[in-house]
């Protein structure tokens, strides 16, 4: 049977995923700072809503109003979802102090995982969300690392219970080669690093699919950009970076037809909406 997939619709991810990412995953967006982790979470979240799937944003760093700031900075305007119902920020950053406390879903205590898993539950009941992405969830355990794959099960439990698609987006230290704390990359479904390397005087985007459950995906790194309207990953192509030199060569056209028929292949399978099974 094919494995059910969620389309991320972000210009080339789904290509290098082999179609999308399978439903019910937690996929950890890793990466230093300035590599784009939020924006493509982002995307993924408005890309959902533009088709009629609403989802929750989760803001453990930033004010809700710098939120949608953000959002609003690529052409992505979530206020009219908000209206309708079909959008939710999880506001986890303010305690629910200040402007925060016009906020509808508000964590008062913002270190506890139990509560924030409440609320997080019962926005995506309210709105029916089938996307949800948390930024950043490195803020959960930073002070407690031993606490990290807890943290990520408590959420994970919750999310992929209600039937969602979920991206954690993970901070790490420039040059760092984790993913952003101990045993988070043995609690997730799928890791996704997004990297900014310095060549030569010139800073250089790409990402690598690390792992994905239940799924093929390109195992080579392909250069991407940030542009007006969102990243856009070069999915046929793939990057090579040492510290003296950068060389960008076309996929094999046989990895190139295999991704583009796979993509085909979940574009024309219809879709079914999953039913909550959170206990």
């Amino acid at each position: 049977m094919a494995v059910p997939r969620v389309r991320t619709y972000v210009p080339g991810l789904d290509e290098i995923l082999y179609g999308g990412i399978p439903e019910r995953s937690i996929v950890l967006l890793s990466g230093g700072p300035g590599t784009g982790k939020s924006i493509l979470g982002k995307q993924f979240l408005f890309n959902g809503l533009k088709r009629g799937e609403a989802g929750a944003f989760v803001a453990l760093e930033e004010h809700p109003v710098a939120v949608r700031r953000s959002f609003r900075h690529f052409g992505w305007d979530v206020s009219q979802y908000e209206r309708e119902g079909k959008f939710a920020i999880v506001d986890a950053f303010t305690g629910g102090v200040g402007t925060g406390q016009r906020e509808k879903y508000v964590v008062k205590q913002v270190d506890d995982v139990h509560e924030l898993s409440d609320v997080l539950r019962q926005a995506i009941r309210d709105i029916g969300a089938r996307r949800v992405v948390v930024d950043s969830v490195s803020t959960l355990y930073l002070t407690k690392p031993a606490m990290a794959r807890g943290t990520i099960m408590t959420l994970k439990r919750v999310i992929a219970g209600l039937g969602c698609t979920a991206f954690f987006i993970s901070q790490v230290s420039v040059g760092e080669r984790g993913f952003g704390g101990p045993g988070v990359e043995h609690a997730v479904d799928g890791i996704i690093r997004l990297d900014l390397d310095e060549v030569d005087g010139k800073l250089y985007r790409s990402i690598i699919v690390w792992k994905m459950r239940d799924t093929r995906h390109s195992m080579v790194r392909h250069p991407m950009e940030i542009k007006d309207a969102g990243i856009e990953i070069y999915w046929d192509k793939y990057i090579r970076l040492t510290g003296t030199s950068v060389k960008i060569d076309d996929l094999p056209k046989e990895d190139v037809e295999a991704m583009k028929k796979a993509v085909q292949e979940v574009e024309e399978r219809p879709a079914k909406r999953i039913e909550e099974v959170e206990e």
